[in-house]
């Protein structure tokens, strides 16, 4: 229950005047007490009445050190009327007795009134106290009655509903602020039921028709009279919310990503097998439109369905992309006139290229889906005609930037921007572009286009951003990180004809544990030329590796595969054939061949499905690719050593050099490397001294820098993978221990080298 302080309180006067006001109540009561006092000076009990409500003015007031100089002043009065004077013995006692009874209830009253005082100053205190823990608090907070009128809310509350006072919102109802009825039954029936609730969600609206979402908690209360009033607790979690369903948007991505790609090895099989025999069908029936229209039917129908497995793969991050440092005027350039063909003629196709235009690293073919996508989107925005303008320039992003525009980091970039003049778009439909399978073209788009580009430019580490207002066209800005790195210029290239590829002689080892795909496979490399050993599963083709005496010039082994992935295969088979090149084909391969979705240097990936004519080009590319010429004769060599025919001297072996170098080496599979020092060495083997003794056939990894007589034009750093073909014994205790090693592959640090296996 609220207490009424007295109508001075000490706490409306500024702390610096406030001892004086209170000695001066003291002052003035005790003054104005002398007057009755002086009328009243022979009835000693009356005078002292009226002292006393003084002291007990002053003490109210002022407390009890005013109250003591007020009884300090009354007594001094009384005493002077009590005490001067003829007064009899008898007359002298009663007026002490007066005199003493006065200052023990004049003291009696001090104390009184400085406890209640200090009571009252604690209450005081206790409500400024608790009053700002409501005023300040950061959630909403309101009381209402039974029938659900708000009484009072606090400021927080206020601003969240967007009203500008409480007086704004007290008497009205509280299922008035509910935008679904229902959620404020459910609160109803928490507080009809006299329990508490906690992280109750409800959805409200403001006072502007902004939808605000509230975790609620609330309790019941009574007063002293009885009467039942609600306590509501309201936290604004709208953000936290759109949080959340983000965070599940993502988790839904990140699902349909992981089905995509659990279906795309299988599926891409199928759809190879179907366009594969598809294209030997098309040879095969000539030109009767009766059979080869709906031969052809399927076809299409396959490369659509390739399209579209390939954009779920896209939206996903779960491709494999082949970046090179590529100049973006270049591939803009390059396919200008096929957007040209691709939007139309009654849309004015503008390209503004940037000047020095710094290279950026990506993988060109899935720029140009990119660059496709947005410009069908643009067409499609555009169905009376309009404009499309292409931009491309050197864009610093600074902090500012970046700080408004998360996950974006400050940095140089080369933009990428692509402007219509279309319907454009409002800020609900622009909130959902990117979403997979959210489309505006009704039933005619899969909605997989944006959700493509999106994953696309995530991957190759950019951004992307839509500015649009309806009726005022959109822009697409991508921006792609700047690269200082030289390297070739990459621009789209088309698939080699088969008329530009010549027939094949090699020897190729076909790894595919797809039946139909392998026999496909097999039966048109056999049809080109090749000699094709094929094997279901990877232990099968390493026993027959193994045991083929002949060279075996190409492994193409599909990498998901049971047992053991085309990466590991390749890493058992490719040390005993250096010689041998390697080539991938998978339709999904979860980062056995690469990282992040980026393929590791030196590794050829055929991404199924793929035509037949492409797989030629592809097998010739990586086959008419020169090895350097220390492999081919480490290469030769080993397979001599391997055959047991005698090692000879001939114009492929390099000149042996007794040559003291220092050099490294560690056992395959070990991190620490030991030290040692050559004494002779040549291109396809060496001997050193060691740490230790090693047995024979283990394989090493060696660095050393080989001398220029030996390297070619100048000194280069390698590191050579060797076998140790025989060990020596230390002719005296001081010395190390020699082993002697065959080179069985080089890897130059600053030239072309043999990918690893």
């Amino acid at each position: 229950m609220r207490l009424k302080l007295p109508l001075l309180r000490a706490r409306y006067i500024p702390p610096a005047r406030a001892p004086i006001l209170r000695y001066g109540v003291a002052v003035l009561s005790i003054t104005l007490a002398l007057i009755p006092a002086l009328m009243l000076a022979d009835v000693v009990e009356s005078r002292l009445v009226v002292f006393a409500v003084a002291i007990m003015v002053s003490a109210w007031y002022g407390g009890w050190k005013p109250g003591l100089v007020a009884t300090s002043f009354a007594l001094t009065v009384s005493a002077y009327f009590s005490l001067t004077g003829e007064h009899s013995p008898a007359e002298y006692r009663k007026a002490i007795i007066h005199l003493t009874l006065f200052v023990f209830v004049a003291l009696l009253i001090c104390s009184f009134n400085a406890a209640l005082r200090s009571a009252q100053e604690g209450l005081r205190r206790s409500e400024i106290n608790f009053r700002s823990l409501v005023t300040n608090a950061p959630y909403g907070i309101c009381r209402c009655d039974s029938d659900g009128i708000l009484l009072s809310a606090n400021p927080a509350l206020v601003s969240m509903l967007g009203y500008a006072s409480p007086s704004e919102l007290v008497e009205g109802n509280l299922a008035n602020l509910y935008a679904d009825t229902q959620q404020w039954f459910v609160v109803a029936d928490h507080f009809r039921s006299s329990h508490r609730f906690n992280g109750l969600i409800a959805d409200w609206i403001r006072k502007d028709g902004i939808p605000i979402t509230v975790r609620l908690s609330g309790r019941t209360i009574r007063d002293e009279h009885s009467t039942t009033y609600f306590e509501l607790f309201a936290e604004d979690v709208t953000e936290h919310r759109a949080l959340e369903q983000q965070l599940r948007q993502a988790q839904k991505m990140e699902a349909v990503g992981r089905l995509a790609g659990g279906i795309a090895h299988d599926f891409n099989n199928l759809l190879m097998v179907i366009s594969g025999y598809c294209e030997f069908l098309l040879e095969r029936i000539g030109s009767d439109p009766a059979v080869r229209g709906p031969a052809q039917e399927i076809a299409n129908a396959a490369n659509r369905a390739t399209a579209l497995t390939r954009q779920l793969l896209a939206f996903s991050r779960k491709q494999m992309l082949t970046p090179k440092v590529l100049d973006l005027n270049a591939v803009v350039t390059e396919n200008f006139k096929m957007l040209t063909r691709l939007i139309g003629e009654d849309i004015e196709l503008v390209m503004v290229p940037g000047s020095e235009l710094g290279p950026t690293k990506a993988d060109p073919g899935q720029i140009e889906q990119v660059i496709m996508n947005l410009a069908v989107n643009a067409r499609d925005a555009m169905p009376r005609g309009g404009k499309l303008t292409i931009e491309t320039a050197n864009v610093t992003l600074d902090e500012t930037y970046a700080r408004l525009h998360p996950p974006a980091e400050p940095g140089e970039y080369v933009m990428l921007a692509m402007s219509d003049t279309g319907v454009g778009m409002d800020s609900e439909t622009q909130s959902r572009i990117f979403e997979p399978f959210f489309s505006t073209k009704g039933a005619k788009g899969t909605g997989l286009g944006l959700s493509m580009v999106y994953g696309i430019v995530k991957q190759s580490g950019g951004y992307i951003w839509a500015y649009s207002e309806p009726g005022k066209g959109t822009s697409f800005k991508v921006y792609l990180p700047r690269v200082t790195e030289t390297g070739e210029t990459a621009v789209a290239q088309a698939v080699m004809g088969a008329k530009d590829v010549q027939q094949g002689r090699e020897t190729v080892l076909l790894v595919e544990d797809e039946v139909t795909v392998l026999r496909l496979a097999r039966e048109y490399l056999e049809r080109q030329g090749y000699t094709v050993i094929d094997a279901g599963d990877p232990a099968t083709a390493i026993l027959i590796s193994n045991a083929h005496s002949g060279p075996i010039h190409l492994l193409l082994t599909d990498v998901v595969m049971p047992g053991m992935t085309g990466r590991e295969l390749a890493n058992e088979l490719c040390p005993r054939r250096p010689e041998m090149r390697v080539l991938y084909m998978s339709g999904y391969t979860e980062n056995a061949i690469g990282r992040n979705g980026t393929l590791d240097s030196g590794i050829t990936l055929l991404q199924k499905p793929f035509t037949l004519l492409t797989l030629k080009a592809k097998v010739r590319e990586v086959l008419d690719t020169p090895l350097p010429k220390e492999v081919s004769m480490s290469a030769r060599l080993a397979m001599e050593v391997e055959a047991g025919r005698p090692m000879k001297l001939s114009p492929f072996r390099a000149q042996r050099f007794k040559l003291q170098l220092p050099l490294k080496y560690r056992p395959i599979g070990e991190e620490d490397w030991r030290v040692g020092t050559t004494e002779n060495i040549s291109r396809s083997g060496l001997l050193f001294r060691a740490e230790e003794l090693l047995p024979e056939s283990v394989q090493l990894e060696i660095n050393l820098v080989l001398p220029a007589e030996i390297a070619g034009l100048s000194a280069a750093e390698v590191v050579c993978r060797g076998e140790v073909v025989r060990t020596v014994q230390p002719e005296a205790p001081s010395m190390n221990p020699a082993l002697a090693a065959k080179i069985l592959q080089y890897h130059f640090q600053h030239g072309s080298h043999v990918p690893e296996a």
